[in-house]
């Protein structure tokens, strides 16, 4: 399956709303923007994010005298990408090694994220090592060393409640001594409370930049786009405290909140720089503003 139609595939449910609009337009009166508006907000998009982007619509209308369905459709999907177009969403691994942490609450596809990654860059011929850093969490070494095995990469992983950080450390020695490309880092989602949980990152982040202080770094958050608005506050709560650079959306093929992209990008002016639409090994795609706009509303 081509990108984009994969990635139009993994959106159904989200772009069906927004196209039974224009399927019954009759002309961009107020009805059709109240409409508009709504399905937004119903979509996650955010209330506030969704009043500004139908306003916008409403005046680029008026001054070019659109009229058309489909001219409307193109102006709407323009407003769209600019929302989210706010900083590169390219991953940035440009050293040997670079780091991709990455972090998130159980459940939000972290691992799955990881193995995928790790797939991918083996595919293309770079040298990955796995840390297994989430070792409070049953079984979670054996999931991600069930992943290391199938993208036939290495792994650095300790028994269950082993300090995190230093898996890390070990997984930094290995990979200089090992040639690595890419070290992808596994973390807790969960302590016994949210405070510990920060301070275990926050040691894992002093880590990495005492030992690979001119290396790229990537902290990715994982959201599981299908929780809607509670992933909005799971970034709130990382944000500062993880060094976001990036957002990992997973399992947007099973949400009609697709819009919760523009909500996160908007508040929090992180990017996303991943999008997970299906459950194979290739289905997490590099995010594109444009590509993601025209396809929510194909």
């Amino acid at each position: 399956m081509k990108f984009f139609d994969k990635l139009k595939a993994g959106l159904t449910k989200s772009s069906n709303r927004i196209g039974a609009i224009f399927a019954s337009f009759t002309g961009a009166d107020d009805d059709f923007y109240d409409e508009l508006e709504e399905t937004l907000v119903l979509a996650d998009v955010g209330a506030t994010m969704s009043a500004t982007i139908v306003d916008d619509l409403r005046e680029i209308v008026l001054k070019e005298g659109i009229r058309g369905v489909e001219e409307i459709k193109e102006a709407l999907s323009k407003i769209l990408a600019e929302k989210l177009a706010i900083s590169d969403s390219a991953l940035k691994l440009n050293t040997k090694p670079s780091v991709i942490l990455v972090v998130g609450v159980n459940g939000v596809g972290k691992t799955t994220t990881i193995g995928k990654l790790a797939s991918r860059f083996a595919a293309q011929g770079k040298k990955v090592l796995l840390c297994a850093g989430d070792t409070f969490r049953a079984a979670a070494g054996e999931q991600l060393a069930i992943w290391a095995e199938r993208g036939g990469v290495d792994i650095v992983r300790r028994d269950e409640g082993a300090d995190p950080a230093s898996v890390i450390y070990d997984g930094i020695n290995a990979a200089k001594s090992r040639g690595v490309d890419i070290i992808i880092c596994d973390t807790a989602g969960r302590l016994h409370n949210k405070s510990n949980l920060m301070n275990e990152l926050s040691k894992i982040h002093r880590i990495i930049d005492r030992e690979l202080p001119d290396a790229d770094k990537e902290t990715l958050l994982a959201l599981d786009a299908t929780t809607g608005q509670n992933g909005l506050i799971q970034a709130r709560e990382f944000k500062d405290s993880a060094k976001i650079t990036g957002i990992a959306l997973t399992k947007l093929d099973g949400t009609a909140k697709g819009g919760i992209v523009f909500a996160i990008t908007g508040e929090l002016m992180v990017p996303v720089k991943l999008i997970g639409v299906g459950e194979g090994i290739d289905d997490l795609l590099d995010f594109d503003a444009t590509d993601f706009s025209n396809a929510i509303l194909a």
